[in-house]
């Protein structure tokens, strides 16, 4: 995300700017953060090109990294918004099931379900592990969190840290 170095002032009455409050105090955001979303609404946007770098099979780290931080910024009032239609067809399984846990851990966090679409992602067969050595096995088998566990996944890391 961008660092925010300008500022925007706009007039509104007592009673608008009550309102602007009111309905950011809903969406769990300062109004700033509240306007800014509303009128320019990337998230949905930016879910989806994230989406479609992983189906270009460029490195996927640097997408997932991208999908963690724009999961960070979400507000919980976003999270079934903003990624209610994103499309994980053409993803190799693995990928489909990281980007839903990633999502799971998301909605987890901010105490809302996750999008439906989450549900008809089909756990790995066989257990992943994100490093190849035996040895930290049994540390990725208590470390990961549950979303990543329900999916077969063994991770050292959860949303806010980089896979």
């Amino acid at each position: 995300m961008a660092t925010k170095s300008q500022q925007l002032q706009i007039r509104v009455t007592a009673e608008q700017k009550r309102a602007l409050q009111r309905l950011a105090r809903r969406a769990g955001r300062d109004v700033s953060s509240y306007v800014l979303a509303r009128a320019l609404p990337a998230a949905g946007a930016a879910a989806t090109e994230i989406a479609r770098a992983l189906r270009r099979d460029e490195d996927a780290r640097f997408a997932l990294a991208a999908l963690a931080d724009l999961l960070s910024d979400l507000a919980p009032a976003e999270i079934g918004s903003a990624l209610a239609d994103l499309d994980l067809e053409g993803l190799s399984p693995l990928l489909r099931n990281t980007v839903a846990a990633m999502v799971e851990q998301a909605a987890h966090r901010h105490g809302v379900p996750p999008p439906p679409w989450t549900r008809e992602v089909e756990p790995l067969e066989e257990p992943y592990f994100a490093v190849p050595y035996p040895r930290l096995r049994p540390h990725l088998l208590r470390a990961s969190p549950v979303a990543f566990k329900r999916r077969n996944l063994f991770v050292d890391s959860a949303l806010g840290d980089r896979l």
